[in-house]
């Protein structure tokens, strides 16, 4: 076999894929969360909802969308499912009846006590230690994967395929 032909064999394999590295990573927290979040009622889709809430302010629904990067077609029936649940209200604007606001309700407020040792005991499943240098290990891998997303985010659609050296 030549060595482009090597070369090109080996590019599109799945496990040189970044993209697959990162699916896998992400379909493993999700899983790493299950057993965490299931005695709070809540799935991980909703954990990070609550999150963003537990912030303390009431946002709109394409706020929130905006700050999880998820679509109102996704976001609006996760929080239909958690209104029912009694952790979040929903209140149309008074002045643009378009707007739905979300808000924690005492309930939602309350599950951030009983959820504060979700994210210490996930940084245990995922091999950290929970040391000062385990930790910085952890923000800096954080910090490199939101790097990576915004670089991603800013690539321009038009941008012409940047042709590999040969």
């Amino acid at each position: 076999m030549s060595r482009r032909r090597a070369s090109v064999s080996r590019a599109t394999k799945l496990e040189e894929q970044l993209c697959f590295a990162l699916y896998s990573a992400s379909r493993a927290l999700t899983r790493a969360y299950q057993p965490l979040l299931e005695p709070l009622g809540l799935t991980y889709p909703q954990y990070l909802v609550m999150l963003v809430l537990w912030e303390g302010k009431a946002l709109s629904v394409s706020e929130l969308g905006a700050r999880l990067g998820l679509d109102s077609g996704t976001l609006t029936p996760l929080l239909k499912r958690m209104a029912e649940a009694k952790l979040v209200e929903r209140r149309r604007d008074t002045d643009d009846e378009r707007v739905v606001h979300v808000s924690l309700t005492p309930a939602g407020a309350t599950l951030q006590e009983r959820a504060k040792h979700v994210p210490l005991e996930l940084v245990c499943r995922a091999g950290f230690v929970p040391t000062a240098e385990g930790l910085a290990e952890l923000a800096r891998l954080r910090d490199s994967i939101q790097h990576l997303t915004r670089r991603v985010a800013d690539v321009p659609a038009e941008r012409e395929r940047v042709e590999l050296t040969r």
